[in-house]
């Protein structure tokens, strides 16, 4: 790898940016009326422009040997079929608890990325890793007074399990392919997954119900929704020139992170002790990634 041994991390904090602005804002044109399933839709359709930019920059060379396209198509389902059921899991059961069960993902990726990609990291790196996986839960975690399903063996817990390992698969797989084919054919594939998916969004949608259509809606949708497209192109990144076992953790530590700080200064969400231990446990991981140097490959 000839590239700054950080142009990860400048990959990994625009993503983190970027996803952050996102999660903040994300909730408003459901609020205005426009559901979750046809946001999809529009996400889907927001990963068109930055994919042809990024496959422009190089020429248009996609990359469409059977190993490249296998590996781009299992990433982009497992991310966009999380996504999926993450609608529906949230329908049918607690929120508080469904997000600090998928957002352990990185968790999955670890363990994958340290017994099959054989990749080590240093001891701030491991410490960082270990607080960003403790940070993790406790941005979703409300501690209110909601009351828990009498059966942890339900539907929506099973979903949140399977979400959680599709997404810790997905960025494996995305470090994995990132060693033979190049980020922008890899974005390509999630781009075309993602709109594959979208007539099982619309089969699932509502339309007997009102739905806004006006500026706040769709528009508004796609503005916030870019950015999450972006912020997923610089993942791809990110996995390109770091470590998986670092960048999951601090990309997953760090949206939050600022998710949390943008409603704190601009939406006026006061957040409870939970958020405030995950803020500090964040920023601290998210330093000692930065600092840890990587070992040379």
């Amino acid at each position: 790898m000839n590239q700054n041994k950080k142009t990860w991390l400048l990959y990994a904090v625009v993503a983190t940016i970027f996803w952050g602005v996102w999660g903040a804002f994300t909730s408003l044109p459901v609020e205005n009326g426009f559901p979750d399933t046809l946001i999809y839709c529009v996400w889907a359709l927001t990963m068109i422009p930055p994919s042809l930019y990024v496959l422009k920059r190089i020429g248009w060379k996609l990359q469409t040997d059977k190993k490249s396209i296998i590996n781009g198509l299992i990433i982009g389902f497992l991310g966009a079929g999380g996504q999926m059921l993450l609608f529906y899991a949230v329908t049918i059961g607690p929120t508080y608890l469904i997000f600090p069960i998928i957002s352990l993902s990185p968790v999955v990726t670890i363990l994958l990325s340290f017994l099959l990609l054989k990749e080590r990291t240093r001891v701030l790196g491991y410490i960082g890793i270990a607080l960003a996986i403790l940070a993790l839960p406790l941005f979703d975690y409300s501690g209110g007074d909601e009351t828990a399903p009498s059966s942890v063996g339900s539907l929506w817990f099973v979903l949140a399990l399977v979400i959680l390992l599709a997404w810790g698969v997905q960025a494996f797989f995305m470090k994995l392919a990132n060693q033979y084919t190049n980020a922008e054919s890899i974005f390509f594939y999630m781009m075309v997954t993602g709109i594959v998916l979208t007539p099982i969004a619309l089969y699932l949608t509502d339309f007997d119900q009102k739905i806004n259509f006006g500026l706040n809606g769709p528009y508004l949708a796609a503005g916030i929704q870019i950015l999450n497209a972006i912020g997923a192109l610089c993942m791809v990144y990110a996995y390109r020139y770091g470590k998986a076992m670092v960048v999951s953790p601090l990309i997953n530590a760090g949206a939050p992170l600022m998710t949390s700080i943008i409603s704190m200064t601009l939406l006026g969400i006061v957040p409870g002790p939970y958020k405030l231990l995950a803020i500090f446990l964040a920023i601290t991981a998210a330093f000692l990634l930065a600092l840890e140097p990587e070992d040379k490959n």
